[in-house]
């Protein structure tokens, strides 16, 4: 089977445990193929295929971003709840890099190795922090979730350059800015738990920093297929699907790392003035 298909396969799988296994098998016989492989390129996708995209789980409850409860990190709930929070946004993370992966015919062989890549990593974070939650005695599912980054994904679906521009780039970097800030608070609670949590935050920060990157590069080099002007073309589809307004303190530096020009951060701390 095409390796796009087999990626739609574990998309619609809704077990969070099977989803990961698929993904990680799935990125793991892809790396033994040619990087200039002419499959990458074959077209796959058909009427009718989104039908059962994203499988999730019946838990957690979603609900609106504004409607989830907010717990004090300094009690052993409110910081199972902050590490509930995380490990919803890492499955999401799969869901998001897996469709970008299967769901774009056309692209260079670079943008699926990058993006089998990113789902890869998810799939790991998600292992990761969901096996920090088990160890506080809590699963995924437990606490409710809101549906944001997956909402923006549907708005994105027909059009590989929004996608690019407003997934990645707008609500994936939003982490690299967030990151920081929760690792503060959990310093200031300094519980072994808390501690843990933080250590798992370092790796996530890490390869985030590259997920971003990855939407950098891409979205870069479709605006320049296109002839786009990136920063007016970005400006443009933030409008046009109503993305969420991005409020400071930024991580300029990791921004930076991920590749956003001087000009596009300049742009971002003017705009969120």
């Amino acid at each position: 089977m095409h390796p796009r298909l087999r990626a739609l396969q574990a998309l619609v799988l809704s077990d969070p445990g099977q989803k990961v296994a698929a993904t990680r098998a799935l990125a793991a016989d892809c790396a033994r193929l040619p990087a200039d492989d002419p499959l990458w390129r074959q077209p796959v996708r058909a009427d009718g295929d989104a039908a059962g995209v994203p499988g999730r789980p019946e838990r957690p409850l979603r609900v609106g971003a504004r409607d989830v409860p907010t717990r004090s990190p300094f009690t052993e709930e409110g910081r199972a709840a902050l590490v509930h929070a995380i490990c919803h946004i890492e499955f999401n993370a799969i869901n998001l890099a897996l469709d970008a992966f299967w769901r774009f015919d056309g692209m260079p062989a670079a943008y699926y190795h990058d993006w089998l890549r990113v789902a890869d990593e998810e799939a790991l974070h998600f292992t990761l922090i969901h096996g920090h939650l088990q160890a506080m005695g809590w699963r995924y599912g437990d606490f409710p979730g809101h549906d944001g980054l997956w909402t923006m994904c549907e708005k994105t679906a027909g059009d590989v350059v929004a996608r690019m521009a407003l997934v990645p780039r707008t609500l994936e970097a939003r982490g690299l800015d967030a990151t920081p800030l929760i690792q503060a608070k959990l310093a200031r609670v300094g519980t072994p738990d808390a501690r843990a949590a933080s250590a798992i935050l370092d790796i996530i920060l890490r390869d985030e920093i590259g997920h971003v990157a990855v939407g950098n590069r891409w979205y870069a080099w479709l605006c320049e297929r296109a002839g786009l002007a990136p920063l007016a073309h970005y400006r443009r589809l933030y409008r046009e699907h109503q993305a969420p307004r991005l409020k400071p303190p930024f991580n300029l530096q990791a921004r930076a790392q991920a590749g956003f020009t001087e000009a596009e951060l300049q742009a971002l701390v003017a705009d969120a003035g």
